[in-house]
């Protein structure tokens, strides 16, 4: 007879291993910092647990939009030096649980910013969130190359302006040669987010169309944010747009953005035009 072999309860521990996000631009004054905040509040609303981290050290930004400057005591800074631990520096949003703040600081300089240092942070925030959200300043110095050092997708910020498209292109040969993924050889997940759209301006225009956008840029369309005073509105109070103006365009805008992120296929429906809004949203890149 043979004997029952025994039973080993072996509790089984999932491990998190969060995406990585970096929000990032060439040209400054696209809306980047708010898009990260309106992103980053979206995941949160949508289930997901976040968090928001400002790498524009010396020009901090992020946590006026958050509504959080009153209770940065520590900063990413102070986490990568080993002044303070992650914990300390991590702001929760008093009104979303699964939303959080590492805010960049004010005073030191861009150098502190080291290689080791971010990859150390970055991989204890991997652990406890579903999403990394980083907030590239812009340009294409250290401080914005660090920020997308690590991302496993990137959101595209423009302008329908030409000097926003042309410094885009850049942040994308960026993003294929300096990522840890692109240096592997694996592909980094790109999306363009157009902000500040107008389509009547666009008709007329005084600004570049969609269509055109997309054929420069060659990445797939996450959203397109409307132009409209709620965003700046939302900021000045110190909340993401998706929190401030939950109903106006540009919210529903980034709530849709994030679904896509998710991997939804949705289509506009704000728009004069949604068949072609929903052309611009299901293409591909070539």
């Amino acid at each position: 007879m043979k004997k029952p072999r025994p039973k080993h309860n072996k509790a089984k521990t999932k491990v998190r291993q969060g995406r990585v996000l970096v929000v990032t631009s060439g040209k400054g004054g696209v809306g980047k910092t708010t898009s990260t905040a309106a992103l980053g509040a979206a995941l949160a609303q949508s289930g997901h647990k976040a968090v928001v981290v400002d790498f524009d050290v010396g020009l901090r930004n992020l946590d006026l939009v958050m509504g959080a400057e009153r209770r940065v005591v520590f900063d990413l800074i102070n986490v990568i030096r080993g002044e303070a631990k992650l914990a300390q520096a991590l702001i929760r949003d008093r009104r979303l649980d699964t939303l959080s703040l590492l805010p960049a600081s004010q005073s030191r300089d861009k150098d502190s910013l080291t290689e080791d240092g971010v990859a150390r942070v970055i991989a204890e925030l991997r652990a406890q969130f579903d999403w990394v959200i980083c907030d590239s300043p812009a340009g294409i110095e250290a401080g914005a190359t660090l920020a997308m050092r690590h991302a496993d997708v990137a959101v595209v910020v423009v302008n329908p302006e030409v000097s926003s498209i042309r410094d885009a292109d850049r942040i994308i040969g960026m993003l294929d040669a300096k990522t840890v993924k692109a240096e592997s050889g694996q592909h980094i997940d790109k999306h363009l987010l157009l902000t500040r759209y107008d389509p009547v301006r666009a008709r007329r225009g005084e600004i570049m169309k969609v269509e055109d956008v997309l054929e420069i840029l060659s990445i797939p369309l996450l959203g397109i944010i409307p132009e409209s005073g709620e965003v700046l509105r939302s900021s000045n109070v110190g909340a993401p747009v998706t929190l401030g103006s939950p109903a106006s365009a540009p919210a529903q805008a980034y709530l849709e953005a994030v679904r896509r992120l998710n991997g939804e296929r949705t289509v506009v429906t704000q728009s004069d035009k949604p068949r072609l809004f929903h052309r611009l949203f299901t293409r591909r890149a070539a």
